[in-house]
């Protein structure tokens, strides 16, 4: 191994930097020669290639997002634009790829493993839907993010005996609203994996205020069937009948901004080093993620064809909680 380059894709989450920063110096440490792709898998195919130093990584750790930057290629989803990706990379002499990123960055990084490139793949998505770690990149930042504007609306709630709906990110998977709402106190909590009956949200906030609490709140996914417009439209429909309705904070890509806390930056750290030292040691082909709270590495084709699963029986907990 004499060459590496590190890429983002998809959705930025904090500690990317992080990671980045952590591979770029550890690959320096082995001698080799390290490159940084930007935009993703759009940089791979447009030659956005550019050398990175020990220099050109410093005073990062603490940014949110990516310095390398991300976006989608739709191109990059054809064998053509892959093929074309495999030539760049064979044109800088890149003997391996490391890729940081979700569930679609990471089928990426499978297609090219299968092509017989060598790929290290790095679990990052605030979704924390990823097969292949128990928490993902980027996960607690953006929950601490969530929870800190929920604690401040409970305050604004209770004040003015309000019911509050706060929709948190999450297009298929309901992590974060679920862990938020528990966290938070919230009295009803929202998700794509569960369906939804307004009316039992509705009759929930009732028995909330006769419980006597002074405030109610909803926590919601924005990929729920009853995302927050939706819920507050027919909760203002219905106002007479249901006797109130909800006001609408939606906190949305404010969850991926924020500066990546303790615990992400120690985890970009050491999943970066990783990743160095599974190409360093010959391996490839792998996923590397924190598993029982140990860096551990997935196949790729494990994670291609398995998807992890949310357990539900936190929303019965939440629901227990919450009287």
């Amino acid at each position: 191994m004499k060459c590496i380059a590190v890429l983002t894709s998809g959705g930025d989450a904090p500690g990317m930097n992080a990671a980045i920063r952590a591979v770029v110096r550890t690959g320096l440490d082995r001698d080799w020669n390290v490159f940084g792709i930007r935009h993703g898998y759009l940089g791979l195919l447009t030659d956005d290639i550019v050398p990175l130093g020990a220099r050109s990584v410093g005073g990062i750790i603490q940014q949110g997002g990516t310095i390398l930057g991300s976006s989608r290629s739709p191109e990059f989803k054809t064998e053509e634009g892959r093929r074309k990706a495999l030539q760049m990379l064979r044109q800088y002499q890149i003997d391996a790829l490391i890729i940081i990123g979700g569930n679609g960055t990471q089928a990426g990084a499978y297609a090219l493993s299968q092509m017989g490139y060598p790929v290290i793949g790095i679990a990052s998505t605030i979704d924390n839907d990823l097969y292949g770690a128990d928490i993902t990149l980027g996960v607690d930042t953006a929950l601490n993010v969530a929870l800190e504007a929920i604690d401040r609306l409970k305050v604004t709630a209770s004040s003015h005996q309000r019911a509050f709906l706060v929709e948190v990110m999450g297009k298929d998977c309901g992590y974060l609203a679920l862990m938020a709402g528990i966290a938070g106190g919230a009295e009803a909590v929202i998700i794509p994996e569960v369906k939804t009956d307004p009316e039992l949200v509705a009759a929930e906030l009732r028995v909330a205020y006769r419980r006597g609490k002074a405030h109610a709140l909803v926590v919601v996914a924005e990929g729920a069937e009853y995302n927050a417009e939706r819920l507050a439209r027919y909760f203002q429909q219905h106002r007479e009948r249901l006797g109130f309705d909800l006001r609408v904070t939606t906190l949305g890509h404010v969850q991926r901004g924020g500066a990546p806390g303790a615990f992400d930056r120690l985890l970009g750290t050491r999943l970066g080093a990783a990743a160095t030292g599974y190409l360093a040691q010959g391996d490839h082909g792998l996923l590397i993620g924190l598993l029982k709270g140990e860096i551990a590495a997935t196949p790729l084709t494990e994670v291609a064809t398995h998807k992890k699963s949310l357990d539900l029986g936190l929303l019965d907990l939440a629901g227990i909680l919450a009287k």
